[in-house]
C-alpha cells in the first residue's frame, strides 16, 4: 500500500487521538473522521499489513515506528501550516482546513523553506 493522503490522515489522526486518550479503537477514528467503521476496518487492516499500525488482542491501535514517523510529518506540517496561515490572517477554522488539504501536497523543499521563513516572521513580530 502506498501512503495516500488518506492513510496519512488516518495516522494523523491515530497521533492525535493517542496525545488526548490512553487507548485508540476504530471507533475513535469513526468518531474523529466521521467515517463508517467498515470503511475504517477495511484501511486499518491494510495499514496492519503494511506495518504502520498495531492492533493488539484489546482492539488497541499503535502506531509503528514508521507509522508515527508518517504521523508526525504530516501533523507537524499541519501546525506550522495552520499558524503560517493564521499570522497571514486567515481565520483560524478557514486555516486548519486549508492546511490539512496542502500537508499532503507541499513538496519536502517548499515545506521547509516556508517553515524557515515563517518562523522568522513570528520571531520579528514578536
Amino acid at each position: 500500500m502506498a501512503i495516500t493522503e488518506a492513510v496519512e490522515n488516518y495516522l494523523e489522526t491515530i497521533l492525535i487521538l493517542s496525545q488526548k486518550q490512553p487507548d485508540v479503537h476504530a471507533i475513535d477514528i469513526c468518531s474523529y473522521l466521521g467515517y463508517s467503521r467498515p470503511t475504517v476496518s477495511i484501511i486499518l487492516k491494510k495499514m496492519k499489513d503494511e506495518d504502520l499500525v498495531t492492533v493488539d488482542s484489546d482492539n488497541h491501535i499503535r502506531l509503528t515506528d514508521t507509522g508515527r514517523d508518517v504521523a508526525e510529518r504530516i501533523y507537524d506540517r499541519h501546525k506550522i501550516l495552520t499558524d503560517f496561515f493564521t499570522f497571514l490572517g486567515v481565520n483560524r477554522d478557514v486555516a486548519a482546513e486549508d492546511a490539512c488539504k496542502v500537508e499532503h501536497d507541499i513538496s519536502d523543499e517548499t515545506f521547509e523553506l516556508l517553515r524557515k521563513h515563517y518562523k522568522k516572521i513570528a520571531e520579528e513580530a514578536k
